[in-house]
């Protein structure tokens, strides 16, 4: 087949944080298929196609770019962050594993980007230098029983936490009942990072304790992390802090 599919990561927003791997496929794209907001993140000609829909279209999404990919099409296929974290990329194989048994013959490549949780530790010091974890609290493809499960086995394990996908229009309140479910487990100062849009020009950055963290700290741009217990806030002169947790963990 000729064709073939990119399923490229566009990193957090700035483009200067996007891998020239991925500025390279889509140079070479003759279609986009993604959610409409990063679609249009895309600078390219009007010789490509772009093909948008909403954002719980994820297998109808895949399934067209691998049947445009088996004809002839390059085709990229964009996803905010990283394409494998909550993403694209799960998709596209699924689609691969369920659809036509020609599509594994495609030339498939994930093209990995900056992570929303990478981004935000990046911006306020080394918050997961010890070991973490990432939950997503959208319980679209879940139950949220199986969220509030793994939550409170992650929060059991002393691990770092970074809650992808709080909150939205749609789901106001997950965010709210999963700080309850922590309280019940973690001790009030634990701190808590709220970063919104980083890298781009409105991004926000806020740092609270687990006691006074508020759902509406957030929107469907955060990525909110919640400290460990080797996770530690340095005051600077200027108001601004570091944030970090220690690698080192005493035996018990």
């Amino acid at each position: 087949m000729s064709g073939r599919v990119f399923v490229i990561g566009l990193g957090p927003g700035d483009e200067a944080m996007r891998t020239a791997q991925a500025s390279d496929a889509l140079a070479q794209a003759t279609d986009l298929v993604g959610y409409a907001p990063y679609v249009a993140r895309v600078r390219t000609g009007p010789e490509v196609v772009r093909h948008v829909s909403d954002n719980r279209a994820e297998l109808d999404r895949a399934t067209l770019a691998l049947n445009l990919a088996e004809s002839g099409r390059i085709v990229a296929v964009v996803s905010a962050g990283d394409p494998g974290v909550f993403a694209m990329a799960s998709a596209v194989f699924e689609a691969i594993e369920t659809g036509d048994p020609a599509w594994r013959a495609l030339d498939v490549s994930i093209l990995p980007g900056v992570s929303a949780m990478m981004a935000a530790a990046a911006r306020v010091g080394a918050p997961l230098g010890g070991d973490f974890c990432a939950i997503s609290l959208s319980d679209n493809l879940k139950p949220w029983p199986v969220v509030l499960q793994r939550l409170e086995a992650a929060a059991s394990a002393g691990f770092v936490v970074a809650l992808y996908n709080p909150i939205s229009q749609a789901r106001p309140w997950q965010l709210g009942a999963a700080f309850e479910r922590l309280r019940a487990l973690l001790p009030p100062e634990r701190p808590v990072l709220f970063a919104t849009a980083v890298s781009r020009a409105d991004e926000r950055i806020r740092l609270c304790t687990l006691g006074d963290a508020k759902p509406d700290f957030a929107d469907m741009r955060t990525l909110v992390l919640v400290g460990g217990p080797g996770t530690r806030a340095i005051a600077r002169p200027d108001g601004s802090f570091w944030l970090y947790t220690a690698r080192s963990i005493s035996a018990e």
